[in-house]
């Protein structure tokens, strides 16, 4: 798998709301960092449950993914999300920075992202 064929796969995951899916794209002592000032969830198995319980109330996601910085087995991509949570709709800039095994799967997942109410497109230029 490469890294492009990751970014859609979580994607999909994201989209289709399968926690499994997305548990899958990592290693098994995968380290995922959604917040930078609390504890990552470490292990596949972690992975898995923070993703079951925090896509439970989303639906109606779009995900898109700006160009991506590749160097070696690292990659840094902007994402942008509309989804509707728990009944209304919010956006989400983020981005990720990723780190990879020889085989393709996440080793390492450091997020960074920001929330809005309602549906808001990417402004000009995004992601480039």
């Amino acid at each position: 798998m490469n890294h492009h064929q990751w970014l859609e796969g979580y994607r999909r995951a994201w989209v289709e709301r399968d926690a499994h899916a997305a548990a899958e794209l990592f290693t098994e002592d995968a380290i995922y960092r959604e917040q930078p000032f609390k504890p990552p969830f470490s292990g596949r198995d972690a992975i898995r449950q923070y993703w079951a319980t925090v896509t439970q109330a989303q639906s109606s996601v779009e995900l898109r993914y700006g160009s991506r910085v590749v160097e070696g087995r690292r990659v840094a991509v902007e994402w942008w999300a509309n989804l509707v949570n728990d009944g209304s709709p919010i956006t989400l800039a983020g981005e990720f920075l990723l780190s990879f095994d020889e085989h393709g799967r996440c080793r390492e997942l450091r997020e960074y992202w920001t929330l809005t109410d309602g549906r808001v497109d990417p402004p000009p230029a995004w992601g480039r």
